[in-house]
């Protein structure tokens, strides 16, 4: 069962990591967070500790996670966040059938982790053109979840950006107003064999991962790599949920039901 959870833990782990490690060569620049995503994660952490925000593994994924600045919402961004959503909405309609999405490029993430919370099918071509550009009509990946009849439902896409990116570029792309980009950050490897040492705990929780250790000290001690930033900016958008900007751009991470926090359906 610990194996299964810590699976399930480091579901985005290994997906994350890998493809930063294809792109490292373009964008090797590290950069800490800046006040504000620190201090959005600071805060998050604090209404976990406080009981507010849930049980540890939301004070352990604030302390990976950082977000963009937040912007005063004005008409015109509400305008433009809807021209977004409009226009991606007719462009993946046709991925409900998620067969038609394979045939056109999209790849299931880790299919070897059965009942996923949320299902990424990422298109590899997509996410390099999307380092250097924006097309609301180009997700980086489509997000899928399993009806009762087990067969899979679009409710959604990701879009994704390079580590350089400025907030103005973030902006500029999905309104800051709207959406809050984020990052995965200060995450722990495993350095050598790291097949075996994902499933390593201490005091019964994960030391690697998006709930694991998030110090380059406690990495160091735990024979890890410690990585600033696992990759580049994320902004998921739940297309389908009606026309409430807030619903739709809103982001789960933080979600007690997130795939990176929420327990096995079926622990093996």
């Amino acid at each position: 069962m610990a194996r299964s959870f810590i699976a399930r833990s480091t579901l985005a782990a290994t997906f994350l990591v890998s493809v930063s490690g294809r792109l490292s060569a373009q964008h090797s620049h590290e950069h800490s967070d800046t006040t504000a995503t620190a201090s959005h994660a600071s805060h998050t952490a604090a209404k976990a500790k406080s009981g507010m925000g849930g049980d540890w593994k939301m004070t352990a994924m604030a302390k990976h996670m950082a977000y963009s600045s937040a912007k005063p919402l004005t008409p015109a961004d509400s305008a433009r966040a809807s021209y977004v959503i409009n226009e991606l909405r007719q462009a993946i309609a046709k991925y409900n059938d998620v067969k038609l999405a394979e045939a056109d490029g999209y790849k299931m993430f880790a299919p070897q982790l059965k009942n996923q919370p949320q299902y990424h099918f990422t298109k590899g071509w997509n996410a390099i053109r999307n380092q250097w550009g924006f097309d609301p009509a180009r997700p980086t990946s489509l997000l899928y979840k399993k009806n009762a009849k087990g067969e899979f439902a679009l409710i959604g896409a990701m879009y994704t950006a390079s580590k350089r990116t400025s907030e103005e570029d973030l902006n500029e792309r999905v309104p800051l107003s709207v959406a809050r980009w984020h990052r995965h950050v200060n995450w722990c490897i495993p350095a050598r064999h790291p097949k075996e040492r994902w499933f390593e705990t201490k005091d019964g929780r994960p030391v690697f991962g998006p709930l694991g250790v998030a110090t380059k000290d406690e990495c160091n001690a735990a024979g890890g790599r410690f990585i600033p930033q696992a990759f580049g900016w994320m902004v998921h958008a739940t297309t389908f949920a009606g026309n409430d900007l807030k619903s739709i751009w809103h982001d789960d991470h933080m979600d007690p039901d997130h795939a990176m926090m929420g327990d096995p359906k079926n622990p093996d």
